[in-house]
């Protein structure tokens, strides 16, 4: 009589001592025996125990999505060491995968650093640090940290692959290359560990609704085993007890207190409720949302500043130049003497006159309300006049004490750039890019310095339409910037702020501003 798939006691409980065995390497935990909670031994139980009638492995995929900092990059460690040394397999393969190879990096320090406090491995293992790479000489296996990248150098033969953040890839190279790799193994296993997204067309996007499927009943895949720790959409975000139900690690990974003052935020700047949502909740969301809430906006219009008392205060700048024939934003920051964080915010704007009469101008009452009210300034000329423009940051710089400013260097910032740098030097002008790695830092200070009403933009109109006009685009990291294409409107002023914000973080001291006159 042929024998049915089992569960193998003995298997499953030699690899919970396996994982106890291991010490955790991070924060407040190092050194701490790996003392499993519920949820993460009956996962190992599962993948370990579980066999096929001819004592194979019955999960050849492990699809595990839950939200950031309950263990998820330790118990990704424990599994890659388990295949390495711990396995039935000869010549043991196990690659960490991952986007970028810092990312893959993340898993391998943890694994390493466990190997490195656990003397039953010590004597088993060696440590590659160059090539992240942990050797399993008498096995003649090894663990490898590898990049999207490496998808091009076929040739995979793994017992064992770990997909870190799978949120991330871009294109599904790497996991068809590792997936497909496995043929010649009796048992191998495909562990993917993520977050949610918000690509509902990258192939993790694709691997989530097959998992939902199959934990649903709706597929019958006995080879995967797919854990989703998500919050319903309809669920109310802000309640705690929703927290609990998609945190299984909350109180003991994860502190409630930090996550509570997450929620507050994201309560005041609606960006980061996505983020609270997907890193938190395990929510997929919208890449692009509205960033500023406009109570919170409002709360920080202080008292109006007569430019008259602002004369050698000294600022920090940013310079939005807009196309030919639209508005064109400088923005000057001001710190106050006792708290530099808090600021004074002066934003001049300009644009042809045409553009108050022009009929595709679907904002030119705006436009001439704006200027009868000295808010916004016209030049003469039918585009955008740079010469007026430079001049007038230059008088700026002079009268008010230029520290240090920041231009887009894209377009026609490149030219000017350059000659407000021969003008004002070039300790003081400095080019700015405008993608996630310029804007990471910045956006993250205006967001806490809106918080703490440090921001004085005096209540002017175009600023606050521009505030309430603003999306921002948000990268799998989580980290934010100005989304032009998906904003409702105009955001020259608020991307000034933020740039302006870079220049003072970067800022060091230089001498007084001058400027001598020939």
């Amino acid at each position: 009589m042929a024998r049915r798939p089992y569960f193998d006691e003995t298997k499953a409980e030699q690899a919970v001592r396996f994982f106890r065995a291991l010490k955790h390497t991070k924060g407040r935990w190092a050194g701490v025996p790996f003392n499993l909670q519920p949820f993460q031994e009956r996962q190992i139980r599962e993948l370990y125990g579980r066999r096929n009638a001819d004592g194979s492995r019955q999960y050849r995929t492990a699809y595990i999505e839950i939200p950031r900092k309950n263990g998820k990059s330790e118990m990704a460690a424990g599994h890659a060491l388990k295949l390495l040394a711990a396995d039935s397999e000869r010549g043991p393969e196990v690659y960490g995968a991952a986007f970028t190879r810092e990312q893959a990096g993340i898993v391998y320090r943890v694994a390493a650093g466990m190997v490195k406090q656990a003397p039953f491995l010590q004597s088993r293992l060696k440590i590659i640090d160059s090539t992240k790479r942990i050797v399993n000489p008498k096995m003649d296996g090894f663990y490898w940290a590898i990049p999207a990248e490496a998808a091009q150098a076929h040739g995979f033969n793994p017992n064992g692959y770990i997909f870190d953040e799978f949120h991330v890839q871009r294109t599904r190279d790497l996991h068809d290359a590792l997936s497909t790799g496995t043929g010649a193994r009796e048992s191998p296993l495909g562990y993917y560990i993520t977050t949610a997204g918000y690509d509902r067309t990258s192939i993790c996007w694709e691997m989530h609704q097959y998992a939902e499927q199959v934990i649903s009943g709706a597929i019958d895949d006995p080879t995967l085993y797919a854990e989703i720790w998500s919050a319903p959409p309809e669920a109310d975000w802000t309640d705690e007890d929703v927290w609990k139900t998609c945190n299984p690690g909350l109180g003991i990974y994860r502190d409630i207190g930090e996550m509570r003052r997450m929620c507050k935020q994201a309560q005041q700047v609606p960006a980061v409720e996505n983020t609270f949502r997907r890193l938190y909740l395990d929510q997929w969301v919208q890449q692009s949302t509205r960033w500023i809430s406009m109570d919170t906006w409002g709360a920080n219009a202080g008292r109006v500043v007569a430019e008259s008392g602002l004369v050698g205060r000294g600022f920090y700048g940013f310079l939005d130049l807009s196309s030919v024939s639209d508005l064109t934003a400088w923005v000057m920051l001001f710190p106050h003497e006792k708290d530099p964080e808090k600021v004074d915010i002066v934003a001049r704007f300009w644009c042809p006159v045409a553009r108050l009469t022009d009929p595709m101008n679907q904002y030119r009452s705006q436009y001439q309300e704006w200027q009868r009210r000295g808010f916004l300034e016209v030049t003469k000329k039918a585009a955008v006049d740079y010469g007026f423009v430079k001049q007038r940051v230059v008088e700026d710089s002079v009268k008010f004490g230029l520290r240090r400013m920041n231009i887009d260097r894209l377009f026609q910032g490149a030219q000017l750039g350059m000659e407000l740098t021969d003008e004002l030097g070039e300790d003081r002008v400095f080019a700015m890019g405008m993608g996630f790695m310029s804007f990471a830092a910045p956006m993250k200070e205006f967001e806490r310095r809106l918080l703490g009403r440090k921001l004085n933009h005096q209540g002017n109109p175009i600023l606050a339409w521009m505030a309430d006009n603003v999306a921002v685009k948000q990268d799998p990291a989580g980290n934010l910037k100005p989304d032009k294409a998906s904003s409702q409107g105009k955001i020259d002023g608020i991307v000034g702020i933020v740039g302006a914000i870079d220049a003072q973080m970067r800022h060091e001291d230089v001498p007084e501003f001058k400027v001598v006159v020939v």
